[in-house]
């Protein structure tokens, strides 16, 4: 009986092996594809993905061209602001009297595009590419299209001061395009201390507050760090922004931009170089000079007196920026 009991349980334990073996291996290969299985719908998952991204952005490409200005003056029309004379007369009225009024006037209508890296023999030569200026100057033309561009350099070269003054730096750069730094502007939307749901005009129905706009690096976007290396063309143009970064705040200033050249709001945003006693007084307050004098008379031979002047002068600058700067 014992050695029966111990076939038995030899029996029993083969019968246990060759279980665990028809009982695991299907167990094991049902695991595989399931395994395969997951990863054919991870991957068409991905291509889906990827299929869906890709067309999202050629729709999204194909529509920014789209809306891209052909002509100059679809261009002056996207952007008009005439409309916010109407409730803001005053304001407007300042601004008409500022430099960013006339952002084009002056250097642009003497010698651009005439000499130079940026320089076209015809205004059909010219694109965006020959205006890194305008980055600041006539920012606007980011949405144009290069026909734009031609039509610009045709008024430069033939001095059609009429067309240029046109092209300014308007309510809409400041309130809705340079209303926010990271991103976009919202469409429809503009910018400012503070919000408003319901904005009486058809284009602009809200007003969003802007965390930037009594802020010094809402100026800084244009009168900036310089130079500009996403040109194919780098320029060295305005670092106000960066002397004011680097200088004015380390060494113990507070103020804002604002608070210097919009003081009480006042869009005019002075001073205006055309006015040369409004200069002269703000540059006497803002570079105060002390002077001190010496009057002596010296003899390097005998019997001959020279009368001799000694001159000390010690300028402070208490601007929030280097000066001159722009």
């Amino acid at each position: 009986m014992y050695v029966g009991k111990q076939e038995g349980a030899m029996k029993g334990r083969s019968i246990q092996r060759i279980n665990h073996r028809i009982i695991r291996r299907p167990r094991v290969l049902w695991t595989n594809q399931i395994l395969r299985v997951q990863k054919t719908h991870w991957f068409r998952g991905i291509l889906i993905m990827s299929m869906v991204c890709i067309c999202f952005i050629l729709i999204s490409a194909a529509w920014a061209s789209d809306k891209k200005a052909r002509t100059l003056t679809e261009l002056i029309e996207m952007f008009d602001s005439s409309s916010c004379k109407e409730c803001h007369e005053e304001i407007h009225a300042q601004w008409e009297t500022s430099h960013h009024a006339r952002s084009i006037m002056g250097i642009f209508m003497d010698r651009y595009l005439q000499k130079g890296v940026l320089s076209v023999k015809s205004p059909k030569d010219a694109t965006k590419k020959n205006f890194p200026c305008f980055k600041c100057h006539f920012p606007q033309l980011e949405y144009a299209t290069d026909k734009v561009a031609s039509e610009i350099a045709a008024a430069i070269l033939s001095k059609d001061k009429a067309t240029m003054s046109r092209l300014n730096i308007n309510c809409l750069v400041c309130h809705n395009q340079k209303g926010v730094i990271h991103g976009h502007a919202e469409k429809g939307m503009l910018y400012g201390t503070d919000s408003v749901l319901e904005h009486p005009d058809e284009g602009y129905k809200r007003v969003k507050a802007s965390p930037i706009m009594k802020s010094s690096v809402m100026c800084g976007q244009c009168h900036g760090l310089g130079p500009n290396f996403e040109f194919e063309h780098p320029i060295q143009c305005a670092t106000l922004y960066g002397s004011y970064l680097h200088a004015y705040v380390p060494s113990g200033g507070t103020k804002t931009c604002q608070e210097c050249h919009m003081k009480d709001a006042d869009h005019s945003c002075p001073p205006d170089f055309n006015k040369r006693d409004e200069i002269s007084a703000r540059l006497k307050k803002a570079l105060p000079m002390e002077v001190d004098t010496l009057i002596y008379k010296s003899q390097f031979t005998p019997g001959e007196i020279i009368p001799m002047l000694v001159v000390k002068t010690k300028i402070t600058s208490k601007a929030g920026h280097r000066i001159p700067d722009g």
